[in-house]
């Protein structure tokens, strides 16, 4: 069984929600190690941590449209990586990816 099909399964539970990752981290264990899998929970994660840690400030502007460009901004993030994952393309999402790759290259 080659990688991308080993490591699909984890790799689409990444990008469900943050409790999706963590799961997908845990079945991503040394065993059954997915570079496929690993490459997409980097990307997912840092996806999810960046929504968090940008949109609690984002909030305090009093403007809909500096939030709606953010919610914008990470929607299209989360669909390139997502369908990049279904499509079995390790595919760095625009402007954050390779930061992603580099800052959880231990997963």
């Amino acid at each position: 069984m080659n990688d991308i099909q080993k490591g699909k399964q984890a790799a689409t539970f990444s990008y469900l929600t943050i409790i999706g990752t963590v799961i997908a981290i845990f079945m991503n264990q040394e065993e059954n190690k997915s570079e496929f899998a690993s490459f997409h929970i980097r990307q997912a994660l840092g996806i999810f941590l960046t929504f968090f840690l940008l949109g609690y400030p984002i909030g305090y502007f009093d403007s809909w449209m500096v939030s709606t460009a953010f919610w914008l901004f990470i929607f299209i993030l989360w669909i390139y990586g997502f369908l990049g994952c279904l499509n079995g393309e390790k595919k760095i999402v625009p402007i954050v990816g390779e930061f992603y790759q580099n800052l959880f290259k231990n997963l």
